[in-house]
């Protein structure tokens, strides 16, 4: 009985799977309802369908848009806006990383700093505002501590689960190799929490946004919360629709800024490669 002959042969190419391409004109498709949408919009406003009391039209949004910027009234507001994130972003963040290293590398630490956390993080931010107001004044200080508390916690909770999450078989490898626990940590734990720790940052970008709307509705004589709520004083219902595209922008951007972090520093996993 003959065996079957070996192909001794070149080998050959294994065949690569063939890219998907998303035709161009599927992005153009995209931009077709959000346009219908805005006609609509802007033909029911000039048939008296929808009062400007409810909401002003797109056209005069857009006119209000360039006359703040002109005015400097918005561009200075941004400024104040992203001041108070930055500062309140940072603190929260710095507290947040080095909570969770606490709580996620030693037990005693998670028996001391998780129950606590656990708890703050189910108090709501309106019910904060009057203590913070009591504790800092009506001044910076509580605006930036809402934002740091809103900021803390997401991040928190992402580091530590990052941390127990890594695979315990690279702690013993590490362990094997003879590292020291500062060179565990920089080079094994930490590496392998940092996916977890950016989908932290994300969310709590996401919400420092939030609480800093909250933050700038109470109290606040400067800023785009400040320009919503004066607006709200004279029925300016397109000023309002301005600061809240403008809030809802500064968000896609801050979140579209650690999606490029992300891709740059988690550029060794396969997952993130491009399709």
């Amino acid at each position: 009985m003959s065996s079957p002959a070996l192909d001794l042969g070149p080998a050959r190419r294994t065949a690569r799977p063939s890219r998907i391409r998303v035709p161009r004109t599927a992005g153009l498709l995209r931009l077709i309802s959000p346009l219908v949408l805005l006609l609509l919009w802007q033909a029911a406003s000039s048939t008296g369908l929808l009062p400007e009391r409810l909401i002003a039209a797109p056209v005069k949004i857009a006119r209000t848009a360039v006359d703040l910027t002109r005015a400097g009234t918005l561009p200075d507001a941004i400024a104040v806006s992203l001041q108070r994130v930055v500062e309140g972003f940072a603190i929260g963040a710095v507290a947040a990383i080095v909570l969770a290293l606490a709580a996620g590398l030693s037990r005693l630490g998670e028996n001391a700093i998780d129950p606590p956390m656990q708890m703050l993080r189910a108090l709501p931010f309106y019910g904060l505002i009057p203590l913070f107001i009591l504790w800092f004044g009506i001044g910076e200080t509580p605006k930036v501590a809402l934002v740091a508390l809103g900021v803390a916690f997401p991040l928190y909770l992402n580091t530590f689960a990052g941390i127990r999450g890594v695979d315990g078989r690279l702690v013993e490898a590490g362990r094997t190799l003879r590292l020291g626990p500062t060179a565990l940590i920089r080079h094994v734990i930490l590496p392998g929490a940092l996916p977890q720790t950016l989908v932290g940052l994300r969310q709590s970008l996401g919400v420092a946004w939030l609480a800093l709307i909250v933050a700038e509705q109470v109290n606040a004589d400067s800023g785009l919360g400040w320009m919503i709520n004066d607006a709200r004083e004279f029925m300016r219902t397109d000023v309002i629709v301005v600061g809240l595209i403008v809030y809802s922008a500064l968000g896609l951007l801050t979140d579209a800024l650690v999606r490029l972090i992300e891709r740059r520093a988690l550029a060794w996993r396969r997952a993130f490669q491009p399709a």
